[in-house]
């Protein structure tokens, strides 16, 4: 089991990470313009440097009782899937570090739409791992 170069970032007080492999960059919170219709945890869109970009509140993904992120603090993770990047928002980037993943127990990777890709630990605490490929494409489906 190989340790994977994983980013790790806080959402709700918890530790979640993603493969660093594919993140683009980090930009700093910004609000997003609402789309009409869309599922609650999709903040909307915004404009980085002439690409629209959808923008996800993935506290909001995670646990559907969670209020929307506010402007004043967090960052946008921009995720490329393809020749799409989208934004996952979250409170805060902390690092990247190599992390072993272990397989999620099969219940809770479904009860996260099966965002779930495994867990890791860092120190005393557990990461949750995200499959941030299966995030986007939940999104732009």
């Amino acid at each position: 089991m190989a340790a994977a170069r994983t980013l790790l970032f806080r959402v709700a007080g918890s530790i979640y990470g993603c493969d660093i492999d594919a993140v683009r960059e980090i930009i700093p919170y910004r609000r997003a313009t609402r789309l009409p219709g869309a599922p609650p945890y999709v903040q909307g869109l915004i404009n980085l440097r002439g690409t629209i970009v959808t923008v996800l509140d993935l506290g909001a993904r995670l646990d559907a009782s969670r209020p929307p992120m506010r402007d004043g603090g967090g960052s946008i993770i921009l995720a490329e899937h393809g020749t799409r990047v989208v934004g996952v928002a979250v409170d805060e980037v902390m690092d990247v570090q190599a992390i072993a993943e272990e397989p999620a127990d099969a219940g809770r990777g479904e009860s996260r739409g099966g965002l779930v890709r495994g867990l890791g630990h860092l120190g005393d605490d557990v990461v949750v791992l995200i499959d941030i490929h299966t995030l986007v494409t939940q999104v732009l489906l």
